[in-house]
């Protein structure tokens, strides 16, 4: 910051400087010439043709600097075939200034035909009465009093403007600061965060800061809150697992013969639980990275695929909107459905119907709801809250352990939505409704 604004009043300071130099070196450079322009019309004024056909003035000039040798003001009269008629300031000199040219106005330049002395030189051609010879009139002064002022003002240019550059300078630096000091007070409620472990930076701070502190804040309960799932997640599967630990252990104790098929099923029983606590740490990660996002009826293509090899006699409908994408991680969508879509083949009549936003359904904003729906026997209501416990499972006369409907309702509910049962209106089964967060367009 302190960079760029020293190159900005730098470059601006001597944009200004060099445009007001010439600004006021054009003024007293304009303000001279107006005075040896007075001074020549004086002489044109006063000038008349003598009866031998040479020139005279009429009356004397004014300044008396003409009158004196080498005195910085010099005038002079030239025509060609004529004699020069010239100020006694000249004294033995002459002004070079050529006869055969016209000049119709005044012709204002520099010259350095003096040595040591710089001239401005002021001349223009005039047709007296009486004669018809063109006479140059010529008037001419030192500029070393154009060259001091001028070197006099651009001197006090300088100097205020490096005190005016000194002095944003300084104000700049002294802003940056003051506008950045905030900053440190954050920097010592952070440290306050990491020497005493207080939660939150609770410190009152300036209200240019409040937007960062509140960000610091929720970014320090969303760590908290993974930290918290994480000792949640460890401690439930430490519980899942000591159980048949215990089993096997007093098996082996005991010397039970039938030692292998205890073993068998009980490792069985705890790879079922690390696959559900595996399932549930990955969904928490890829919630926390963000920017997760998969299309829905692919996903259910895929599915729908699979599982068809297992229940080749079961129907399969799919309907709804092809073009739904969900904030979920593709490899956890396609876990989802396919829970939830081998259980209704599984438990089903043979009719599984599946859809994708149906014109039913609760329209709730930023959600995408799928209905799945079989004609089977259904859940009764009493009984539809701990179906979704782990371990719990209604028809034992089947194959499963009642770890699918836990493993879907936690990590639905870890990417924040939601997911419910009811009856089937259509086929007279279980209704399953699953309603997961829409992905940013």
């Amino acid at each position: 910051m302190m960079l760029i604004a020293a190159g900005w009043i730098s470059i601006l300071l001597l944009l200004g400087g060099f445009a007001l130099d010439s600004a006021l070196a054009g003024l007293v450079t304009r303000n001279f010439d107006e005075q040896l322009s007075y001074m020549l019309l004086g002489m044109i004024g006063s000038a008349e043709i003598a009866p031998d056909g040479e020139v005279y003035f009429n009356r004397p000039l004014g300044d008396q600097r003409f009158l004196e040798p080498n005195s910085g003001l010099y005038w002079q009269i030239r025509a060609k075939g004529h004699e020069d008629f010239s100020s006694r300031s000249l004294w033995d000199l002459t002004l070079d200034v050529p006869a055969d040219h016209y000049d119709a106005q005044p012709h204002v330049y520099n010259s350095d035909q003096f040595q040591g002395e710089p001239l401005r030189v002021m001349e223009r051609s005039i047709i007296l009465p009486g004669s018809d010879a063109e006479w140059m009139f010529t008037v001419a002064a030192s500029r070393e009093e154009l060259d001091e002022q001028i070197k006099t003002f651009r001197s006090i240019l300088i100097y205020s403007f490096a005190v005016l550059g000194v002095g944003l300078l300084l104000m700049a630096g002294l802003q940056t600061w003051y506008g950045l000091f905030p900053l440190r007070h954050v920097r010592r409620a952070i440290q306050k965060l990491r020497t005493t472990g207080v939660a939150r930076v609770n410190d009152p701070l300036p209200k240019e800061v409040a937007p960062l502190v509140e960000e610091l804040n929720a970014l320090l309960a969303h760590t908290e809150n993974q930290a918290e799932e994480a000792r949640t997640h460890a401690g439930n599967l430490a519980h899942a697992l000591k159980t048949p630990l215990t089993v096997v252990t007093n098996a082996a104790s005991a010397q039970d013969p039938d030692l292998d098929k205890t073993v068998i099923r009980e490792v069985a029983n705890m790879r079922r639980h690390v696959d559900h606590h595996l399932a549930r740490a990955r969904a928490v990660g890829r919630r926390a990275a963000g920017m997760s996002r998969a299309e829905v009826w692919p996903s259910l293509e895929a599915v729908f695929r699979a599982v068809e090899r297992l229940y080749d006699t079961t129907r399969f409908d799919l309907d709804g909107d092809k073009g739904a994408t969900v904030a979920l991680e593709k490899q956890d969508l396609e876990e989802l459905l396919g829970n939830l879509i081998e259980n209704a083949a599984k438990y089903g009549g043979g009719s599984v119907f599946v859809t994708v936003d149906p014109p039913g359904a609760d329209p709730r904003p930023g959600l995408c709801e799928i209905w799945i729906e079989d004609d089977g026997m259904g859940i009764p209501e009493a009984e539809r809250p701990r179906i979704f416990d782990r371990g719990a499972r209604l028809d034992t006369g089947k194959p499963g352990t009642g770890l699918g409907l836990a493993i879907v309702r936690d990590v639905v509910e870890i990417y924040g939505g939601s997911v419910e049962l009811a009856e089937s209106e259509d086929l007279g089964g279980l209704l399953v409704k699953l309603r997961l967060p829409r992905a940013a367009v």
